[in-house]
């Protein structure tokens, strides 16, 4: 059985299912900051934890996550569990990847509408030519990626020679990081400027589904 935490009016129009990234819990400061963006955005966020993040709350011991395509089902289950309306599917980082690699199977069975990637992984840092986006290439679901421009798992500059899908919108972030934060006195920007940003483009792109 799934644990969602749910956050948003019960009366929204579109629930947002997040997914956390390799080594965050559902309620890190990140996931938490990220959701109550969207939540102000009008959105009801419903976050849940893949079975090794949940374990690892239990014997305190940090092993490395499953591969992504090891975790497909957990995310299958957790969008059946939740049974919400009007879907968006998504997540940090690794759950955003994991999302997108199940997006197409739940957009032509109708289960989700739309998937929002927040830090999408397109490779590790530091390894650049490791890409994780052949199937980023023909993505049919309409899809938002919200990046910041510094970040090491995918800049504004290498993802400008990627192939990818007419599907894909991408939101950058200026000077942002993995977590979207930029650095103020470079950027002149403050994490709640982009958060801020992030909320209204969602809500805009949201509206074309």
């Amino acid at each position: 059985m799934t644990n969602f935490l749910i956050t948003g009016p019960e009366t929204a129009t579109f629930t947002i299912l997040l997914a956390h990234g390799a080594g965050g819990a559902m309620d890190s400061t990140s996931m938490t900051d990220l959701s109550k963006a969207l939540t102000d955005g009008g959105f009801r966020v419903a976050r849940f934890e893949f079975a090794y993040m949940a374990q690892r709350r239990l014997t305190r011991a940090v092993k490395p996550p499953p591969r992504a395509d090891h975790l497909l089902d957990e995310y299958r289950t957790a969008i059946s569990e939740l049974n919400a309306g009007k879907l968006i599917i998504g997540g940090k980082s690794m759950g955003g990847r994991v999302a997108s690699m199940i997006a197409d199977e739940s957009f032509a069975a109708k289960k989700a509408r739309g998937l929002l990637c927040l830090g999408y992984p397109f490779h590790p840092p530091g390894k650049p030519d490791q890409l994780r986006t052949a199937h980023l290439e023909g993505l049919h679901m309409p899809t938002l990626i919200c990046q910041g421009t510094r970040d090491p798992f995918g800049s504004r500059e290498e993802v400008a020679s990627y192939t990818l899908s007419g599907e894909i919108d991408l939101l950058w972030l200026e000077d942002g990081d993995h977590d979207l934060k930029p650095r103020k006195k470079i950027s002149g920007y403050s994490a709640g400027d982009h958060l801020r940003r992030l909320s209204d483009y969602t809500v805009a792109w949201a509206r074309r589904l």
